[in-house]
């Protein structure tokens, strides 16, 4: 059953589409990756998805109701959290404070700082950076910061995440464990949607995925289909 569904979803910046009439949807549960060259649209897409950015023509739904036209934090607290393709965070406030202000802000209902607390706690030990909650955001390698933007995410108690390249710039051993993150993510019954250009990763964890090139959708299927698809190959995974 589709969580989230696009129809005919459009974007122009100028005369150039950026996203042109794609149809798109993730079940419920599912890890689904979108990939394509730079400047295919894939980030535009994650845009349109949390109002970012507003459509042009087409519509989004998000478990069977139209999103589109809402604003970010209402989309947010419908259950849609997303992390960035350059690291959000509030470098000037201590790691812990970051989640917390996830949990206060980003959910429908009401928190308490203390509750806030807890939630950041537990989700600081679920991605791994218990050690550094009194540290300050600003002071934490790339992967740890990327770390921190998904724990903030997930402090909003989505439903869905869009995870906007996770893995870029870490190493392979980085990876490696990004993968088993986004995995338990998952286990925690949350849909995971994301873009990501590291092959390995989204051929490894993902259940379906969406290619994009030129602002339109040229291929979806398993990552065994698309692995194998000329046309794929043609235009971004070479021989």
């Amino acid at each position: 059953m589709p969580i989230l569904e696009g129809e005919g979803v459009t974007k122009y910046f100028g005369g150039l589409a950026a996203v042109s009439n794609v149809d798109f949807h993730v079940d419920q549960g599912e890890i689904f990756g979108l990939i394509g060259p730079n400047g295919a649209g894939k980030t535009t897409l994650f845009n349109l998805v949390s109002a970012a950015l507003a459509l042009k023509s087409g519509v989004i739904k998000f478990k069977g109701k139209r999103i589109s036209g809402l604003k970010p934090y209402q989309i947010c607290r419908r259950g849609v959290a997303r992390t960035f393709q350059s690291v959000k965070i509030f470098g000037n406030m201590q790691v812990g404070e970051n989640v917390s202000l996830g949990a206060l802000f980003g959910t429908p209902t009401t928190m308490t700082a203390p509750n806030a607390a807890r939630e950041a706690a537990e989700l600081l030990a679920f991605v791994g950076l218990s050690a550094m909650s009194t540290a300050l955001a600003s002071e934490l390698t790339l992967v740890n910061q990327k770390r921190l933007e998904v724990a903030t995410a997930l402090a909003t108690k989505p439903e869905l995440l869009l995870l906007d390249e996770l893995m870029a710039g870490l190493t392979p051993t980085e990876t490696e464990e990004a993968m088993k993150l986004v995995t338990s993510i998952r286990d925690r019954g949350i849909t995971i949607f994301m873009i990501e250009h590291v092959m390995k990763a989204i051929m490894g964890v993902c259940d379906r995925i969406m290619v994009l090139h030129h602002g339109e959708k040229i291929a979806e299927g398993k990552p065994q289909e698309i692995s194998t698809s000329k046309k794929v190959i043609e235009v971004y995974l070479g021989e």
